[in-house]
């Protein structure tokens, strides 16, 4: 079954990292991420957190799109 690919805007550890810093039940482990294999994470992370593979994707998008401003 082929997915959709992830419309990331920024590098994929930034946007681990701050999800990380949001949900620390998250593990490195859980946040693995290879282009093509997004279907795997989104897996991963539904299981985790409990919420669709609609609510990750767009999670991880608008993280991706909205990069904290330098203060």
């Amino acid at each position: 079954m082929a997915t959709e690919r992830l419309k990331l805007y920024a590098d994929w550890s930034e946007v681990k990292e701050r999800l990380k810093e949001n949900n620390i039940e998250l593990t490195d482990e859980d946040l693995q991420f290879e282009p093509g294999k997004e279907n795997e994470l989104l897996e991963r992370l539904q299981e985790k957190m409990k919420r669709t593979k609609a609510e990750i994707r767009i999670l991880l998008e608008s993280i991706s799109y909205n990069k904290p401003q330098a203060s």
